[in-house]
């Protein structure tokens, strides 16, 4: 996803669009939570004004992350409409766009893949839960633990009076 500039300015004159299908399976490096990254496919058109080149993109793939409750596998489908701005980094902006939201670039290329990594990345919620039937798949218990209701926590008795307990049953 790399362009020179010689082959960017065709967009003052015809819109230039793309599609490509890139392998991002370095995400994995950038995030520990991601178990798997299928291929990603990016479409996009450029708009040129001026030294500003405003790229709209669509990209699509799928994560895999764990489930917060059980670490089963969840796909996490990525489906993003950004729009990402591009200028030179020793040219003047005069766009009206916020300097914030522009990526500055050296030299003659302009490279989208840093910017479509860290839009993905952001996607990423804190907290993914899978289905129900994989939640069925988690053990009850383990050692030293194990999920209770409310009710068996409201009838439970307290070991400490359980033995006060006898003492109301003697007749």
């Amino acid at each position: 996803m790399k362009w020179s500039l010689q082959q960017l300015t065709v967009a003052k004159r015809k819109p230039f669009t793309f599609e490509e299908e890139i392998d991002l399976s370095g995400l994995k490096e950038l995030n520990p939570e991601i178990r798997a990254v299928s291929p990603f496919n990016v479409k996009g058109e450029l708009i040129y004004s001026g030294s500003l080149l405003t790229f709209r993109l669509e990209i699509k793939g799928e994560l895999v992350l764990p489930c917060v409750r059980t670490l089963a596998d969840v796909k996490f489908p990525i489906d993003l409409h950004v729009t990402e701005h591009f200028h030179q980094a020793n040219d003047y902006v005069t766009a009206d766009v916020d300097h914030d939201d522009i990526n500055f670039f050296e030299g003659e290329t302009v490279d989208l893949l840093p910017a479509i990594k860290e839009r993905i990345l952001l996607e990423i919620p804190i907290q993914v839960y899978a289905e129900e039937e994989a939640e069925r798949l988690a053990p009850p218990s383990g050692k030293d633990w194990g999920i209770i209701t409310e009710e068996d926590r409201n009838n439970r008795i307290d070991p400490r009076l359980a033995d006060l307990a006898k003492f109301f049953d003697k007749k």
